[in-house]
């Protein structure tokens, strides 16, 4: 089995809304290391869990996000 392993990562944003999220879905839905991923609005910092294979770096994710007009960083 040659199953590259998974890893969590976690954001803090400014996604309000699931409608706003969903803005997001093709972007990450598509992407080839997003495994899987959840925006918690009811979260103080707005949290983005990403569950994606090894080799996705968080700068990538922030990348991604940014470039959707949200504010993105890691939360540690």
């Amino acid at each position: 089995m040659n199953q590259e392993v998974s890893h969590v990562l976690v954001f803090k944003t400014n996604i309000q809304t699931h409608q706003r999220a969903k803005s997001l879905r093709p972007l990450l839905n598509n992407h080839p290391t997003i495994l899987d991923w959840s925006v918690d609005t009811e979260d103080v910092d707005k949290v983005l869990r990403v569950v994606a294979k090894q080799s996705l770096k968080e700068r990538e994710v922030i990348s991604l996000v940014v470039n959707q007009g949200f504010f993105c960083e890691e939360l540690e």
